[in-house]
């Protein structure tokens, strides 16, 4: 059972100009005052922007838990892919090897970034969910010398599985290897304290659980590793350390920043200092996942994960066995009633994702678990029940 969960006085304002909730794991549903943050113009030169451009940087770096200033932060601009490939092209040399550790899509597409990055690697690839382990990443950097990275997703959004990190962190670092984390989905509610798992850089993007909108993501890494990046990106626009040398030497961006994002991801950030930094934010996307959770459960919905992997991002359900049954109808269903929600990307089975973050309480998933029991009747479908192979494959994460 998941665990018992304090409940919230006061609802949070529904989206003013009545939207669906995005029960995705971003882009997500951000405040009014956020969206109201990018109706004000910034000159990119300006001292006010690159006053705001520092602020964001300090604010993040008071995430990490770092006191000593052994670590800086590096806006760039794009996607959240952007900053992976870009972390990846600036820390590990031409001549290292990454170990990359896969159980979804973003750890393969780690993969498929060191390929068109032209540089060695090699894969645990652990398929749709099961969790890589800090023995077997041990045992690798054992058999294989050549390895000097190592890169992990923290949250894979694919599953929605809360990867060990800290073991795995433990394993790299007794091995003296250098490990990499995508924190993209999880950074901002599910500590990285730099006091407590090793690490050397870390990235993730404004559109996740800062609550901010798309535009630009961010490295965290140690100074040493960023001084010893210099020559090293197969990138003029993706160079972190050229952002990080010019950014520290001039307090601009290299490149025209999205001025209009960041002016909104500082809006997110004193909301999220607010609300208890990380602590209280993941306090929330918790409460979410668990009310969402019991509920569909009452229905009959069936989890992938068991409670232990269970992340507070986003939550992989098997599609009901039920002959009427049908997700695309189910996902218009949920959309008419003010939800979108996400598809699957599992392999061996049919599922659908529910996110949990972005600006939305326990109030919000009850109307989510209400919404779903109404799209069931609409169609027919009397138990959510899952195929007996589903419960089947959900049976090898326990083995």
């Amino acid at each position: 059972m998941l665990a018992e969960t304090k409940f919230a006085a006061e609802p949070l304002a529904t989206p003013a100009l009545g939207e669906p909730y995005l029960l995705t794991p971003g882009p997500l549903t951000t405040a009014y005052s956020v969206k109201q943050a990018m109706l004000r113009d910034w000159g990119s030169w300006d001292g006010d922007f690159r006053a705001m451009t520092s602020d964001m940087r300090r604010r993040l770096l008071a995430l990490t838990g770092d006191t000593n200033g052994d670590f800086d932060c590096v806006p760039m601009q794009g996607s959240g892919s952007f900053c992976v490939e870009a972390m990846l092209g600036s820390f590990v040399p031409r001549d290292g090897k990454v170990l990359v550790l896969a159980n979804g899509a973003y750890g393969l597409r780690a993969a498929q970034t060191m390929q068109y990055l032209g540089r060695a690697y090699t894969l645990i690839d652990k398929g749709d969910y099961l969790p890589p382990r800090g023995d077997e990443v041990a045992a690798a950097l054992e058999a294989d010398h050549a390895i000097t990275h190592v890169i992990a997703i923290h949250c894979e959004t694919s599953s929605g599985i809360l990867n060990p990190v800290a073991e795995i962190a433990e394993a790299v670092h007794a091995k003296g290897r250098k490990l990499l984390v995508d924190s993209m989905s999880a950074f901002g509610a599910v500590a990285l304290d730099v006091n407590e798992i090793r690490y050397e850089a870390m990235v993730s993007s404004a559109n996740k659980c800062i609550e901010g909108v798309p535009g630009f993501g961010f490295i965290i890494a140690r100074k040493s590793e960023l001084e010893a990046a210099k020559g090293r990106s197969h990138s003029l626009s993706l160079d972190v350390h050229a952002q990080w040398a010019h950014m520290n030497k001039t307090g601009q961006w290299r490149y025209t920043p999205p001025t209009h994002v960041v002016a909104a991801f500082l809006e997110a950030l004193r909301q999220h200092e607010a609300e208890g930094g990380v602590a209280g934010r993941g306090g929330r996307y918790t409460r979410n996942r668990d009310v969402m959770v019991a509920g569909m459960r009452e229905l009959g919905f069936e989890t992938l994960l068991k409670d232990r992997w269970l992340s507070p991002i986003i939550v992989t359900f098997f599609n009901p066995a039920h002959a009427n049954f049908a997700f695309d109808r189910f996902y218009d269903l949920m959309k008419d009633k003010g939800f979108i929600i996400y598809p699957g990307k599992l392999t061996a089975v049919d599922s659908f994702r529910v996110g949990c973050i972005g600006q939305m309480d326990e109030h919000v998933m009850r109307r989510v678990v209400d919404a779903a029991a109404q799209s069931l009747q609409e169609m027919g479908v009397d138990t959510a029940a899952p195929p007996a192979a589903a419960i089947a494959e959900r049976a090898k994460l326990a083995a």
